[in-house]
């Protein structure tokens, strides 16, 4: 029998947030700073065991100079964003644009930007312009749309009209 591990994050410290919560111009950001581990985690969760990522011989010989993170890594971090922050749990992917820039080393602080650009009734969808940069520059930018939960309706009990309980 397995045991329950407990969740990695308490959903008691997440804001929810509902498609009627939601309007154009909000905006969230998140600062992370790219560690080896991450990269080395990454190339073995996703199977890229590319050497410019996790070879210092290998990735000197390139117009790098040295190791960089892996472009989707970055692009996670924008995915880390509308899960937890904006529009935050409950939301679903729909599509993801990406555009690389420039390469991210590891040891760079990365900065990750998503702003509601576009609200759609049908659908529940919500258009989001997405950036991440190094030192105010832009690494990677795009757009994401998601399907976002509704406000649930709570039921009422009937009105008690002459209070006999």
């Amino acid at each position: 029998m397995a045991v329950p591990s407990s969740p990695a994050i308490d959903p008691r410290m997440l804001r929810t947030l509902h498609f009627e919560d939601l309007r154009v111009g909000m905006r969230e950001t998140m600062m992370k700073t790219v560690m080896d581990s991450d990269v080395v985690g990454f190339a073995r969760l996703s199977g890229d065991e590319n050497p410019i990522h996790l070879c210092e011989v290998y990735a000197a010989q390139t117009r790098f100079g040295q190791r960089i993170a892996h472009g989707l890594y970055t692009a996670s971090l924008i995915s880390a964003v509308l899960g937890t922050r904006l529009p935050g749990p409950g939301a679903v992917y729909r599509s993801q644009s990406l555009a690389f820039h420039a390469p991210v080393l590891i040891g760079d602080v990365v900065t990750v930007m998503v702003e509601v650009v576009e609200l759609v009734r049908r659908g529940r969808r919500v258009r989001l312009a997405c950036e991440a940069s190094v030192d105010g520059r832009v690494v990677l930018d795009g757009e994401a749309v998601v399907s976002v939960p509704t406000r649930p309706i709570l039921a009422h009990a009937p009105a008690d009209p002459d209070g006999t309980g």
